[in-house]
Parts: structure tokens; sequence; C-alpha cells
């Protein structure tokens, strides 16, 4: 935890906050690192099963702290492309792949890179009426944090031509029109759904969730004998697991079922 940065944990849900409020939480080196550095911790630790992504005040990110870019440019602007690849690359990496389910509460605005976070997430959760937009182009820039990826594969690649070529600004009831997953609420309730999935995914199957979110990330064009020997891999590690066996037994006997994530 830092001054930038906050984690709590909710029993078996780690809910990591940004927390620049007075900034929009604009990812400065400060916020990135630190999200690099927590984002590994909890995607690492077993008795994490959920994770929970929200911001602190009005915005859920609006994206690089555009202040500290200016400087960055002004000393070297080619190493100032640096933190692609030594932040944003490896916070969308931990919310993308860690073994256990993420879930964004997007409350407020959510640009650019923290569009793109909000994307790599599992499961989200928006504002009604909220301010989201890809934003790159209306600083010179491409796109960054998986954004290419999961806004096309969300919306479509024409739309997705669209909204990162011109940068206009949409709301969370239009993108879900277009096909974004999650569900859109009140602002005030944003965070209380959140919380409520991320509690209801770390009751779930750990290890089934895991093998899910890898198949799912990797079948997208790949040849169907591939998708098919990745499922029968992860069925395989699956079934060894406690989890299955109790699932299993307790369906049998009408009960429901206990997952202890392992």
């Amino acid at each position: 935890m830092s001054g930038v940065l906050r984690v709590e944990r909710r029993g078996a849900v780690a809910e990591v906050v940004m927390h620049r409020p007075d900034k929009g939480n604009a990812l400065d080196t400060a916020l990135k690192q630190a999200l690099v550095e927590t984002l590994h911790a909890v995607g690492s630790d077993d008795a994490v099963r959920a994770v929970l992504l929200s911001g602190a005040g009005p915005a859920f990110c609006v994206g690089q702290d555009l202040g500290e870019l200016v400087e960055a440019l002004e000393r070297d602007p080619v190493s100032a492309a640096d933190t692609v690849e030594a932040h944003f690359n490896p916070i969308t990496d931990s919310l993308a792949t860690m073994p256990k389910p993420v879930v964004a509460a997007v409350h407020g605005t959510c640009v650019g890179a923290g569009l793109g976070f909000a994307l790599a997430c599992d499961v989200q959760v928006w504002a009604a009426g909220a301010t989201l937009a890809t934003a790159f182009s209306g600083v010179g820039l491409t796109c960054d944090s998986g954004l290419s990826a999961t806004l096309a594969r969300s919306v479509g690649l024409s739309r997705a031509r669209s909204l990162v070529l011109l940068g206009d600004v949409f709301t969370p009831e239009e993108g879900v029109a277009w096909g974004l997953a999650g569900e859109v609420l009140p602002a005030d309730e944003v965070l209380a759904r959140a919380r409520a999935l991320a509690e209801r995914l770390a009751a779930g199957p750990t290890t089934a969730y895991a093998m899910s979110k890898r198949l799912l990330a990797d079948a997208l064009g790949a040849p169907m004998a591939a998708v098919l020997a990745a499922e029968a891999r992860g069925q395989r590690t699956c079934a060894a697991t406690d989890d299955h066996l109790a699932a299993v037994r307790a369906f049998v006997g009408r009960e429901k079922p206990v997952f202890v994530g392992r």
C-alpha cells in the first residue's frame, strides 16, 4: 500500500483502489509502479481468490498523467515511451492473466489506459452516463494497455477503429449496446454491486476460473484441434482439485457446493 494506491482485504477479496482522487487517478509513475507491484502480489497470493479494481473520487481513471508526460517528453522523447513496457504492459497482463477473477468498478470517467485496464478485467460494472473514451489520438498517440485487442473484440473492428481514430466520447449505455460486457447502474450503486460480484467469485472454484480465463484468451484465432487439446489439459487439471470432487458429491446429494479454492 502507498499514498497513491490502497489495498483492502475483504475476506478472500483484495480491493485495489487507485488513490489520486484530486487528479482523476491519473497514472503517474508512482501509481503505475504501485499497480505493477500490487497486482503481481495479489495475483500470486493463494489467499486472494478475487480482485476488485476501483478508483477513489469522482473518476475511475483518466489515463496517463499528462503533466508528468510533458516533463518526460521534454527530457527525452524517445525514453518517454518506455513506460508502456515498464508499466502499462505488466499492469494489463496481470489483470488479464492472473489466475483468479478480477472485477472493475467503473463508477466515473474512464479513458485512455483507464479504459484499457477496465476492459482487461474479467467483469465490469459501469456507472450510468459515465464518460468513456479511448483518448489516445487526441494527444497524438496510439493504443496501449491492450485496448487495440479488448475494444475490437468487444464492439467489433469497425466500431473500434472509429472510436480509436476519432476519439469520440461515449457512455456505458452506448458501449454495452455495441458489445461491451457488464452491468450499467447508478454511480452510487456501482461499488456495492462490484463487491458483491467479487465476493461471489471469491467463493467459487478458483482453479476452474483460472483455467477458463486461460482457455478463453488462448482460443481466439486458434485452430479447433489446439482448442480441444487445451480444454482436455484444463479439464484434467480441474478434475484433480478438491473443489471438483466436493461439488460433484454435493450435486449428487442435492446440496449446495462449497468451494475452498483448491
